[in-house]
């Protein structure tokens, strides 16, 4: 290579890195950091390596190459998703197989019957929501990869083991699999259901809420409103990094109709407000996940037009629904103004995963297992098919 040619190669790579470089500035437009952040303590400059990595052209070039490659040759997103069939994404959550899953499901089944201890010491209901999976709902865009053994009937045995255990559980799988002839119930490229699906469930909660543990209020009334429809990407494409140079491989987005519930007497109140209601003592509370956290699917707004009551959620993202659970039964909401009925509402794949119970007394957290040790595991009815009976040991 003669000298010219080595000063021109050098020249073009450094024009380009040059180049790529500035082009990763555009990434610091509106980009800020919070007081904390200072340079004395290297959070500034930690903040601003992260963003500076996360916007640097050749880091996302790679990323969307493998990523298009993994999705065209091997049909296979990151860690976090299964591809289904018809554009149909689902969490692998509802599918791998668990490591300890027995002793989880039976550790969790024990943390659930002492909750129903807990709640009955202070005169309170509980309503047991088990959503089921939606694998276990659209099987049939499942494609080939099929759910772990463990999966396969743990809606139907977690749903047996609670009404064993006297814990009120209304089978919520009959229902939304009749209304999905009518419409979407799940979203098809999110985790979670769509706002027809969680009114679905709210109503059928509603009217076993009327049957066996009606509420002593009066009763009011609710006016919920439909938006119109609009494309909405759901969680799970988060697992297929093909935006932006492959987005064109990505499933198309899913129509999210929303919907909005408010009392009939203001108009101004929007339904799933969590703290609309806090201050004063409320005949329901939920508790549970992003199912009900998330005001997408207006699943607080439904249920308060179903039981024609006020419902204050403290239901969290992200936190799987033991651990809000545990920080309700601690709170000084329901300490101090414990409703009449408490709804949990329980994704069925979470009952055999590991609860993250650090912030949690350990003590308590026994005392709670104790009251609701079960004489036999999951383990054993899994192979027999048999539902799990949970007892109190006293």
């Amino acid at each position: 290579m003669t000298r010219s040619l080595r000063i021109l190669y050098i020249a073009v790579f450094l024009g380009l890195l040059l180049g790529l470089g500035l082009w990763s500035l555009r990434g610091f437009m509106g980009f800020s950091t919070t007081p904390n952040d200072t340079v004395l303590n290297g959070k500034w400059a930690k903040a601003t390596e992260t963003q500076y990595d996360k916007e640097f052209p050749l880091k996302r070039l790679g990323t969307n190459l493998w990523a298009a490659l993994d999705f065209k040759l091997f049909n296979e997103g990151r860690p976090g998703v299964v591809l289904g069939q018809d554009q149909w994404l689902f969490s692998d959550e509802e599918f791998n197989p668990i490591a300890n899953g027995s002793q989880y499901q039976d550790e969790n089944l024990a943390l659930i019957k002492g909750v129903r201890d807990q709640l009955d010491k202070k005169g309170v209901k509980l309503v047991l929501a088990i959503v089921p999976a939606k694998a276990r709902l659209y099987p049939e865009h499942i494609g080939d990869e099929q759910p772990a053994t463990l999966h396969k009937d743990l809606y139907q045995r977690f749903h047996a083991s609670a009404e064993q255990a006297g814990i009120l559980a209304p089978d919520l799988l009959i229902p939304l699999r009749h209304a999905k002839l009518k419409g979407q119930v799940f979203l098809r490229t999110d985790t979670h259901w769509t706002p027809m699906g969680a009114d679905v469930v709210a109503q059928h909660l509603g009217a076993t809420v009327a049957q066996k543990l009606p509420l002593n209020s009066a009763p009011q009334q609710f006016i919920t409103e439909a938006k119109q429809p609009e494309p909405y990407k759901g969680d799970l494409t988060t697992f297929l990094p093909l935006d932006p140079l492959f987005s064109n491989l990505l499933p198309k987005p899913d129509q999210l109709q929303q919907r909005t519930t408010r009392t009939a007497e203001e108009g101004s109140s929007e339904g799933g407000d969590d703290a609309l209601f806090a201050d004063s003592q409320v005949p329901v509370a939920l508790v549970g996940t992003s199912y009900s956290a998330n005001p997408h699917w207006n699943f607080v707004g439904a249920l308060q037009q179903a039981l024609q009551s006020d419902v204050v959620s403290y239901a969290e993202n992200g936190h799987g629904p033991i651990e809000p659970m545990l920080k309700y039964l601690q709170s000084d909401a329901f300490k101090d103004a414990a409703p009449q009925l408490v709804i949990w509402e329980f994704p069925e794949r979470y009952l055999p995963m590991k609860t993250n119970l650090s912030e949690f007394d350990p003590n308590w957290i026994a005392q709670l297992k104790a009251a609701g040790a079960a004489t036999s595991n999951l383990a054993t009815s899994q192979a027999s098919h048999s539902p799990l009976p949970i007892q109190a040991n006293r």
